[in-house]
């Protein structure tokens, strides 16, 4: 437990968070579950503010860590329910991958999101089809307006 526990913390202390990602920990004791804040300064999702909560079970790094984005979020990647779709998080898990990985991953998902593996269909036939509507819509949605029906969080900055 102890070797298991100090592979985390080294784990953590080896993330490299520039400076549009910031962690925080609800319960100072536990380390197991923390907050992930994102606030990418190019792309799409420029000026916005997205949060995903992380739990890490006992079997970690065998099984991926569980990430879930905590706001409603317009994304062909993010479910309505925050459910994230990235392939390390799934099928591509690998014991040699690190909490690091999975951070530039969603990072990533903010700069480039992927239409063909959606998880908000809706969302990815927009990007694929008419992607200059799909960034207004993204804009919409984060400045807390609604999207074929649905509200959104304010999540502006």
């Amino acid at each position: 437990m102890l070797t298991w526990r100090f592979t985390h913390l080294s784990d953590l202390q080896e993330l490299s968070l520039g400076s549009t990602m910031k962690l925080s920990f609800p319960n100072p004791d536990d380390i197991l579950n923390f907050t992930l804040t994102i606030e990418p300064d190019e792309g799409m999702y420029k000026g916005g503010s997205f949060h995903f909560n992380f739990a890490i079970n006992q079997n970690f790094p065998h099984d991926p860590p569980k990430v879930k984005c905590t706001q409603k979020i317009y994304h062909p990647n993010i479910d309505l329910e925050g459910n994230v779709c990235l392939n390390i998080l799934r099928e591509d898990w690998k014991p040699v991958l690190n909490l690091n990985a999975v951070i530039v991953g969603l990072q990533f998902l903010f700069l480039e999101p992927n239409a063909s593996d959606p998880l908000n269909k809706e969302a990815a036939e927009d990007l694929r089809t008419n992607r200059d509507g799909f960034k207004r819509n993204v804009r919409s949605s984060m400045a807390g307006g609604s999207v074929r029906g649905i509200q959104y969080e304010r999540v502006m900055r």
